[in-house]
């Protein structure tokens, strides 16, 4: 399969763009610097473009079966995040110049404001109020991409990230803002990147969660 991946350079790009080649697809990494990205492969190649910008991104994004985003912005505290919701009508727009139908991206766990009311206590009042303005730019992206009908999308929300392989362990998934256990509390916090990029992947073979966001978690 084409795979143009954006956010190609960060911890889970990497890890999406190694999985994808070493399962024999072809990927396009779009990037704001190729020298960061230091995989080489046959089936790689690296363009520079601007992810704001639907003109820019459209070459890229011609002749291409998906596209895979794992871009991520920084937090504000002194204003409003606007890189997910910017970055994405991009896509969206150069998607439809290309005729290109099908865009994966990730956002995380707790992105509607007040899904983080059953959280532990260190999350629910000291990280989530910190990565507010990352998670309420994410939550607009979501409603961004419900509103898209011509578009089949999905939306990846994995909980805490660490800069792990991916394992073989089983995902649960829930179409909600957190993966809950049997009691109803968020199950666990945590998911390696590599188990990430391994679930957006196997998104490709199937048709489930399309036009739907999807909470991960592995067991």
């Amino acid at each position: 399969m084409k795979i143009a991946v954006l956010g190609a350079t960060g911890q889970t790009g990497q890890h999406l763009v190694s999985q994808a080649l070493q399962q024999g697809h072809i990927v396009t990494a779009v990037v704001r610097n190729p020298a960061k990205l230091t995989v080489q492969h046959d089936n790689l190649k690296v363009v520079e473009a601007n992810i704001f910008s639907a003109d820019s991104l459209k070459v890229h994004f011609k002749g291409q079966d998906v596209i895979m985003s794992c871009l991520g912005f920084p937090t504000s505290f002194f204003s409003a995040v606007t890189g997910y919701t910017l970055s994405m009508n991009a896509m969206i727009n150069a998607m439809r110049e290309a005729r290109v139908n099908r865009v994966i991206t990730m956002t995380s766990w707790y992105t509607e404001p007040n899904s983080g009311t059953q959280s532990p206590y260190l999350i629910r009042f000291l990280l989530l109020p910190m990565i507010r303005s990352v998670l309420n730019n994410m939550y607009e992206m979501e409603a961004f991409l419900q509103k898209t009908e011509d578009i089949s999308w999905t939306v990846v929300r994995p909980p805490g990230l660490k800069n792990l392989p991916a394992s073989a362990q089983e995902f649960l998934t829930h179409e909600g803002y957190f993966v809950p256990d049997s009691s109803g509390q968020p199950a666990g916090g945590v998911v390696g990147r590599g188990d990430v990029a391994r679930f957006m992947l196997s998104l490709l073979n199937s048709n489930a969660w399309v036009k739907q966001a999807v909470a991960i978690i592995t067991k």
